[in-house]
């Protein structure tokens, strides 16, 4: 089998690395076109091997992109396309259908009221599901997404649930590996470190972390990610005055920056997500693997779980509390308790990514096999 997997962008992102720890377990040649911006993953994906091209895509409104897509496609003669994000999957729809060719989309950052990152419009929701019929299935990376998208009206059918994954092992704990990313972070060895991993956006509101910090003399912080909210975090550090025990990271996920996300987890004492809205929360997974408690809000990929299977979690949310002063409350309750690691839960080993590859497989096979199948062989088995 040969797949193109078609995706918005290649900038560090979750669907993004999602895409490349992927492609590294799937048993199907692939190649990867990214419709704009072929960044710091795309560097990756061509340092593992893969094929990347860049459609050059001008913007949302470029037509122009479906039929250079669709040509793309013919001359590949792929079995298969997967999208992936949303002008990917409304284009790359689109095109594989005008080049006959099956097409599985992955709906990564499908929220309650936004869609990756942007809320969510009646245009928005309403082009998703006319190009969302062209397809043979959709994936979800969560069953709360799952849910979602049967709530817009995706025939459940059509809906399969895959869940993100990681490779367990590259985030197992290592002793030495601690005291060399602190060192290198300039961060104290006895002191109690949070951590917080994702693009800065509102929607993940790493100011609460801050200000948390900020009124818990002794914690540090370290934050990886970029984006958007990063002059205001900054400021906002410096205004509470403790610019001094927060480490900015920046972008970790890119080839060659260091240290990479597995090190940060290395050098923290208990992991916070405290984002306001979710469709899987991979970085929670990533520090559940590594031994760290958990403070979070919004998280799929714990919430989906029977209750019990992944202890060493504390929710945020009451109704009543302050976020910011709950989040204090559940930090101070960590250092009280003493920093200490965990042994990772079995829960880790349900996202285990040759797991999910194995899972998209399935897919793969029974989308091609219905697109080879007859509509009087349908109507009569």
């Amino acid at each position: 089998m040969r797949a193109l997997h078609v995706i918005t962008g290649l900038g560090v992102g979750g669907a993004e690395q999602q895409l490349r720890l992927l492609l590294r377990h799937l048993p199907v040649r692939c190649d990867v076109v990214t419709l704009t911006n072929p960044g710091a993953v795309a560097e990756g994906l061509r340092a593992d091997g893969v094929r990347v091209r860049d459609l050059g895509m001008r913007s949302n409104r470029d037509l122009g992109a479906v039929p250079r897509l669709a040509r793309l496609i013919r001359r590949g003669s792929y079995d298969l396309v997967h999208t992936h994000l949303y002008r990917a999957c409304v284009y790359g729809r689109i095109a594989a259908r005008l080049a006959g060719t099956t097409v599985v989309s992955t709906e990564h950052s499908l929220g309650r009221a936004e869609i990756e990152g942007r809320p969510l419009t009646r245009g928005t929701r309403e082009l998703y599901l006319r190009t969302e019929r062209l397809g043979a299935a959709t994936v979800a990376v969560s069953d709360t997404v799952a849910g979602r998208l049967r709530a817009w009206g995706v025939p459940a059918a059509r809906i399969h649930t895959v869940p993100n994954g990681i490779d367990v092992t590259a985030f197992r704990f290592d002793e030495e590996r601690r005291r060399s990313t602190r060192a290198l972070l300039g961060l104290p060895d006895t002191a109690f470190v949070v951590g917080g991993v994702g693009r800065l956006v509102p929607g993940k509101r790493f100011d609460l972390l801050i200000r948390a910090v900020a009124d818990l003399p002794g914690a540090w912080l370290v934050l990886a990610g970029d984006g958007p909210e990063s002059v205001a975090l900054h400021a906002l550090a410096a205004r509470l005055g403790v610019t001094g025990r927060i480490r900015f990271l920046g972008e970790c996920g890119a080839p060659g920056a260091a240290p990479d996300i597995p090190e940060v987890l290395s050098a923290v004492d208990t992991f916070v997500s405290a984002s306001r809205e979710e469709s899987f929360g991979l970085a929670v997974v990533e520090a559940l693997a590594a031994g760290l408690p958990v403070v979070h809000a919004a998280c799929p990929a714990i919430e989906d779980l029977p209750a019990g299977r992944v202890p060493g979690t504390t929710r945020l949310g009451s109704a009543t509390a302050d976020p910011a002063a709950e989040l204090t409350a559940a930090l101070r309750h960590r250092m009280d308790s003493g920093a200490r690691r965990l042994p990772p839960p079995s829960a880790v080993d349900h996202y285990d990514i040759r797991l999910s590859s194995r899972r998209l497989m399935d897919v793969y096979a029974q989308a091609v096999d219905t697109a080879t199948v007859t509509p009087t062989e349908r109507a009569h088995p």
